[in-house]
């Protein structure tokens, strides 16, 4: 079967989009970066065991309460008229997707015992 040259153009340009369908996660280095980012930066609000500070406390127990696009929404564009900034100019959509899911399954506070 032969295709015409602008459908073989169109598969051509769209092959490495179906490739890169699946978000990429952060190699190690990268994880540790945003590990650190997560306690130092966001913890400067969060408090650095995100027990809470300005920013509320960020249990897993809270945070499963939103999917990850959504946790990754709020990371990137912040939340207007609060204190929480968006992170946008200084991380990916990979980079936030990664925080979310971590603050999700990975942090060492699973819960506040009834105050989250």
């Amino acid at each position: 079967m032969h295709l015409p040259a602008p459908t073989l153009l169109l598969c051509a340009l769209l092959a490495p989009l179906a490739v890169q369908a699946e978000p990429q996660v952060p190699d190690a280095e990268r994880q540790a970066e945003l590990e650190t980012l997560l306690y130092q930066d966001c913890g400067s609000c969060h408090g650095m065991t995100l027990r809470g500070g300005l920013g509320p406390a960020l249990p897993q127990s809270r945070m499963n309460h939103y999917t990850v696009e959504a946790l990754s929404h709020l990371i990137l564009h912040g939340i207007p008229g609060t204190a929480m900034p968006g992170w946008k100019a200084l991380i990916s959509e990979e980079d936030a997707r990664w925080l979310a899911d971590h603050l999700q399954n990975d942090t060492p506070l699973e819960s506040l015992n009834g105050q989250d």
